[in-house]
């Protein structure tokens, strides 16, 4: 896989840079979050868990997938503005258990 950035701006309000990409990845699956996110940091010098993907689209046979990445300043940053679902995708932050409710048992009908 080899990751190109195509575009870089600076987001001094949101303490971060946004980054246009490409992955080419012929003959391979479409790759996985993880290993984008480390060349990503490695192509802007910066760490991996600063990194977030936003989006990231393969089209069909093309082996060449398009997405769109943001890379903070900080850790702190990230996590004040990212969405909690956003850092659990990352791998960032743990998933909440679901709390399933206590189903009541149901009433015998009432014989008429």
């Amino acid at each position: 896989m080899k990751v190109q950035i195509e575009s870089k701006k600076e987001n001094p309000l949101l303490e971060r840079t946004e980054v246009r990409f490409s992955a080419e990845h012929a003959g391979e699956p479409t790759p996985a979050r993880d290993a984008v996110r480390t060349a990503i940091a490695g192509a802007v010098g910066s760490t991996k868990e600063k990194v977030v993907i936003d989006k990231m689209e393969t089209e069909y046979g093309k082996g060449l997938s398009m997405g769109y990445a943001k890379v903070y300043s900080s850790e702190e940053a990230l996590r004040k503005t990212e969405s909690r679902s956003m850092l659990v995708r990352h791998g960032l932050e743990e998933k909440k258990a679901k709390v399933k409710a206590a189903s009541k048992p149901r009433a015998a009908p009432k014989a008429k």
